[in-house]
């Protein structure tokens, strides 16, 4: 079907306000706070009823302009652990938390050559296998006992007690879209038995990008997962060993359940590690994210790392509650010079004082939106019906409707396992 490009403006959703003083960070821009009042989902007067028996209209594009969602921040609540699961030097999923890696603080100065291995103790994941939601699906069948609903009847026949199954990166490039002025996607939906799935489809901008990926720009990219290596250690007794193998097949996810405003979410997301103090808090709060990152030598360097940089990172952790990034910045050889702590609660008042700077409030308000959008759209619940949202910087958000397509992502293991487990189920009731 071809794809669908008219541009209505799709309603705002969520009035919930949050009360914590830090996330109510915004600008009472006059023009904004109308606009937003006005397509507001509580003002009906500006909607029209649709005739008795029939479904509302569907909303065809979601605009993605930034003052659109200057508005409070949407009630988010804190994310709570449900689960784990590793995947091991093979990429085999494990229902545990055997690749679990425990955080020591590097040395003041810590001289770590990001380089060391590259050519000799590297094991790349091959990045052309397309998992999808392989890894979550999997976790969700082993732990279904944890998400059923406690009521299932025939007007409700949601197998899970979500609204959303998806990955945290898929959430981390909506919270930034409004943002986005280089890259765009393609996020493909599916609704099965009253859950939204989202799988994010490569784009065509993105497997030219990769398949022309530069030899430097691969080392830079191991560079990465160095740095964990020279910070993590494999257990709480021990240190770290930089002179074993980088393999990136390995990772250890958290699985988390929160709520956006009214959407029920279950994502999952890799985790570099956790502090190995055995009085820290449970997970999630006690994770770490890890990154890396040029050396800051200017104010217009530190400026756009303000403004581009912290504004992924802060989605990528925030989104799961872990609450601090450990950075390493290296110089123009590789090596890192320095370590520093952020704060993931306190990002927004590092960036307050950047010109015409990105605002959390419009990230989530943003994503909040998207979810309302995705769910007046994907009416049809069926696991071969994939709607596939298109986002390109700076343009609307539009759709297009895929029947027993390439897009269709629900493996035939699991639907016919939620199937069949849910008459099995109905039957021992």
């Amino acid at each position: 079907m071809e794809q669908r490009r008219h541009r209505p403006q799709y309603p705002n959703s969520s009035q919930h306000h949050q009360q914590s003083a830090d996330k109510r960070k915004r600008d009472d821009i006059g023009s904004a706070q109308f606009e937003c009042k006005r397509f507001g989902p509580n003002h009906h007067q500006h909607q029209v009823e649709p005739p008795p028996g029939q479904s509302p209209p569907t909303p065809q594009a979601l605009s993605t302009r930034k003052q659109l969602y200057e508005r409070d921040f949407p009630l988010y609540k804190q994310p709570v652990e449900v689960g784990s699961f590793s995947l091991d030097s093979e990429r085999r999923f494990f229902n545990d938390a055997r690749q679990m890696r425990y955080y020591v603080e590097p040395d003041s100065k810590p001289n770590f050559d990001l380089r060391d291995g590259y050519k000799d103790r590297f094991i790349k994941r091959d990045d052309t296998v397309k998992e999808k939601l392989d890894h979550i699906l999997r976790w969700v069948l082993a732990n279904k006992s944890k998400l059923q609903s406690k009521v299932t009847t025939a007007s409700s026949p949601c197998a899970l007690d979500v609204d959303f199954v998806t990955w945290r990166g898929h959430l981390t490039k909506l919270l930034t879209t409004p943002y986005e002025t280089r890259e765009g996607w393609l996020l493909a939906v599916t609704r099965f038995r009253g859950t939204l799935y989202i799988s994010e489809v490569e784009t065509e901008a993105a497997r030219r990008e990769n398949e022309n990926r530069t030899e430097k720009h691969e080392e830079m990219m191991y560079w990465g997962y160095k740095f964990e290596q020279y910070a993590c250690a494999d257990d709480i007794h021990s240190f770290p060993d930089p002179r074993g193998v980088v393999n990136t097949n390995e990772a250890f996810c958290t699985v988390v359940q929160t709520r956006l405003a009214e959407h029920r979410l279950l994502f999952s997301g890799e985790v570099d590690c956790r502090d190995k103090d055995p009085k820290a808090p449970a997970p999630p709060a006690s994770y770490i994210e890890l990154k890396t990152s040029a050396e800051i030598c200017t104010p217009k360097q530190r400026s756009n790392f303000h403004r581009f940089k912290l504004l992924k990172w802060w989605a990528q952790s925030f989104l799961p509650g872990v609450p601090r990034i450990v950075a390493g910045f290296r110089d123009h050889e590789g090596v890192v010079v320095a370590v520093e702590t952020f704060h993931i609660s306190k990002i927004s008042h590092l960036i307050k004082n950047e010109y015409n700077c990105w605002k959390p409030t419009v990230c989530m308000n943003f994503c909040c939106d998207f979810l309302s959008f995705v769910k007046s759209v994907v009416r049809e619940d069926n696991p071969s019906v994939v709607y596939l949202f298109s986002s390109e910087p700076q343009r609307d958000v539009t759709y297009s409707i895929h029947r027993d397509s390439q897009y269709s992502f629900l493996p035939h293991w699991y639907v016919e396992e939620m199937i069949s487990g849910s008459s099995r189920d109905s039957h021992h009731r």
